[in-house]
């Protein structure tokens, strides 16, 4: 599978999320929603690794792996916390979009962080994105 299909198959996955949390946490506290969710997250993320055989490759990760992970694993936490609170109290047609600003800041970080190179294209389509956010979430 290539890259390009990974993303779009992501995409539609994260959009089929919103819709199902939005229907998922009426009448539930969303940090408890949250929290049942991630069980379910991490059991399939689980039977996955079984299943492919790679439970042997946790032995082989070094300190600095594990450390980003961690990291990786909280920023994800707090995204998913705040994400289900906005969609908590708001339309899922408008929390979406805003939390797809995400994109933006990955662009900006990854040039930041990472030394990605940024492009007129990409810069033009980041701006765009950070527009088209904003005006569906207006």
């Amino acid at each position: 599978m290539s890259w390009l299909l990974a993303a779009f198959l992501s995409a539609l996955f994260a959009g089929l999320t919103a819709i199902l949390a939005k229907i998922g946490i009426a009448g539930v506290n969303s940090n408890l929603a949250t929290a049942i969710r991630t069980i379910f997250v991490l059991i399939f993320a689980w039977l996955v690794v079984l299943w492919q055989g790679r439970v042997y490759e946790i032995s082989t990760l070094s300190s600095k792996t594990w450390l980003f992970l961690i990291l990786s694993a909280v920023a994800t936490a707090l995204s998913w916390l705040f994400y289900f609170y906005a969609l908590k109290i708001g339309a899922a047609s408008r929390v979406g979009p805003i939390d797809k600003l995400s994109m933006v800041f990955t662009v900006v970080l990854a040039a930041i962080f990472l030394g990605e190179t940024l492009t007129f294209k990409i810069i033009i389509g980041t701006v765009l994105m950070a527009i088209g956010a904003v005006v569906i979430a207006w």
